[in-house]
């Protein structure tokens, strides 16, 4: 790359940086890359920290030592997912929304690549301090969210299918019951997506009672995989506690209420906003 004027290298650096979430970047190879003095590049990254903090994009680390550098951590203050989460929930209570058995019509928020940007923040904030080697979802409309989710935490995606596809080769596959339909069902994984022993975050649409996601879990343990923890976006509040199968997991959204006769639901931030 040509020598940059210190304004275009500020803006082409945090650009750099945006782009590589949780990716350790030597001064070294800052320094490689825009031919400049390593206490030039300090003085760059110093304010770049504190617009990035004051701001609320992230929090940029510093790693001393030969083999330090920088880090770009992404997360969303409180303050913010909690507005954004309001005006979300609002949406999800437009009436033509409800759908029989008490679910939500969520195809078309969840095809939003800013709403999506938004989620995996808050996602990738509440599971920042946590060791994760990949996210874990299962077909269909969790995807969206897993990899808004990684693509913040810079971590791979593997995704449960409901059967098992001959081009993904050898699966194992398992049979669950569904939490609210109470039917016997099948899910699988091919032996080549997940390492064994790996820490495994779930991502998951809805839940209501949480059969699919324990499904997931239970996949899991067969590849002797650990669960580094469960986000949901929206939980069914119409379910007793003592049928959720799931005690530990954070949702950004909670459906209180539906009335199929009005077509009227209730919907209000989730758990992560009361922990």
């Amino acid at each position: 790359m040509k020598k940059l004027k210190r304004s275009s290298r500020l803006v082409e650096m945090t650009q750099y940086l945006l782009t590589r979430p949780h990716t350790l970047i030597s001064l070294t190879a800052f320094a490689d890359r825009y031919q400049s003095a390593k206490s030039s590049i300090s003085e760059d990254l110093a304010i770049i920290k504190e617009v990035f903090e004051e701001e609320g994009i992230g929090e940029l680390q510093t790693l001393a030592g030969a083999a330090g550098g920088v880090k770009y951590m992404p997360f969303m203050r409180e303050s913010a997912a909690l507005d954004i989460m309001k005006k979300i929930c609002l949406k999800l209570e437009q009436p033509d929304r409800v759908l029989p058995g008490g679910y939500l019509y969520m195809t078309d928020m969840l095809g939003q690549p800013e709403l999506l940007a938004d989620v995996g923040r808050m996602f990738a904030t509440a599971f920042s301090h946590r060791k994760i080697d990949v996210i874990m979802t299962v077909e269909t409309k969790g995807i969206p969210l897993a990899y808004a989710t990684a693509a913040c935490l810079n971590i791979p995606v593997v995704i449960v299918r409901r059967d098992n596809k001959v081009t993904e080769g050898s699966a194992v596959s398992i049979n669950y019951v569904s939490g609210s339909t109470k039917r016997i069902q099948t899910m699988s994984l091919a032996r080549r997506a997940l390492k064994e022993q790996s820490h495994v975050l779930i991502i998951d649409d809805f839940m209501k009672v949480g059969g699919t996601i324990q499904g997931m879990m239970d996949l899991l343990y067969e590849f002797k995989a650990t669960v580094a923890g469960v986000g949901v976006f929206v939980e069914s509040g119409e379910v007793e506690l003592e049928e959720r199968l799931l005690e530990d997991y954070i949702s950004l959204a909670k459906l209180t209420a539906v009335d199929m006769k009005t077509k009227q639901s209730t919907v209000i931030p989730g758990n992560y906003f009361h922990k």
